[in-house]
């Protein structure tokens, strides 16, 4: 079995997508210790270290790094700053991956990174993971188009180390989106295939703060038909639950329900099911927000999985 290293691991997402290609995970790294909880609640087995990447100075070998790096700075949803120094993790990625040498990496970060304005950072990481000694491609991916029940489209970056004379090719869509010509494809999966067994209304699972203004500046709302709307890592701002009425357009940044019925965000155990995780286990250690949180900043674990399995066979 080969085995991987995992950074910027959060509650495990890609790590769920590793294990179901065939790897095992040696270690796996973060600063939150809610993700922490429930990767080992979850996903037991693996070294979780919880530490600032900027301290650790040894890694385990392995055949494949991954990591998944903050991008709050290249974020549609986030603060747009690509000077903030968070944005510049990747430099830590790049120093593991030189310590390491694996065989293989593969990097998962938001689309906005290709924007004009973020741009420049977009090609010195390429830059860095070719210096590095790999042959890097990279290409957006729509969550969709491998059976998850949500819009969800992210970068990623894969790099096949030079020596072994191998280039990586991205894997094929396993699933149709909703308009696309009818093929031998299934259709992706709908809200109702992802969470219409769960229960209407889950006391305690649901951030019940109101409605504010800057959540009515947008569209929140998707039907049981339609996938999700991206899952976000605020709690604030989950999308509706489909049971909640529809929102009409006041103007460019002003909508309001269509009644007064009751409305309601998706929960976080919504949440992770419109990930593509099973039903996970959440320890009692952190609040709601937390936990929100560390699903709304994973990867979906069949998008991960489908990276890893189209990777050659170096190992």
């Amino acid at each position: 079995m080969p085995t991987a290293v995992s950074l910027f691991s959060g509650c495990g997402g890609s790590d769920d997508g590793l294990r179901a290609a065939g790897f095992d995970v040696l270690m796996a790294n973060d600063v939150l210790a809610y993700a922490r909880d429930l990767y080992t609640e979850n996903f037991g087995g693996t070294e979780y270290v919880l530490k600032d990447i900027r301290q650790i100075k040894h890694f385990p070998s392995a055949d494949l790094l991954i990591g998944c790096y903050p991008c709050q700075g290249f974020s549609q949803a986030g603060v747009r700053q690509p000077d903030r120094n968070i944005n510049f993790l990747y430099r830590e990625f790049v120093r593991a991956l030189r310590l390491i040498k694996p065989k293989a990496f593969v990097v998962e970060n938001v689309s906005g990174m290709v924007r004009e304005d973020n741009f420049h950072l977009f090609q010195n990481q390429v830059v860095r993971f070719r210096t590095s000694g790999y042959r890097v491609r990279s290409a957006i991916l729509d969550a969709r188009h491998f059976g998850v029940a949500q819009e969800r489209r992210r970068l990623f970056f894969v790099g096949i180390r030079s020596d072994l004379g191998e280039t990586y090719e991205f894997p094929h869509p396993t699933h149709r989106l909703p308009g696309e010509e009818p093929s031998s494809l299934p259709q992706c999966p709908t809200i109702k295939d992802a969470i219409g067994d769960l229960p209407a209304w889950p006391e305690g699972e649901i951030d019940v703060q109101p409605f504010h203004w800057y959540y009515l500046s947008r569209n929140r709302y998707r039907g049981w038909d339609e996938q999700s709307k991206t899952i976000v890592a605020s709690s604030r701002h989950a999308p509706l639950h489909p049971s909640s009425p529809k929102l009409l357009r006041v103007h460019t940044d002003k909508w309001i329900f269509e009644s007064d019925a009751p409305a309601r965000r998706i929960s976080y155990r919504e949440a992770a099911r419109l990930q593509g995780f099973g039903d996970l286990r959440f320890p009692e250690t952190q609040g709601i927000a937390s936990r929100y949180r560390v699903i709304g900043n994973a990867v979906p674990p069949p998008v991960f999985k489908a990276v890893a399995a189209a990777l050659p066979d170096v190992w």
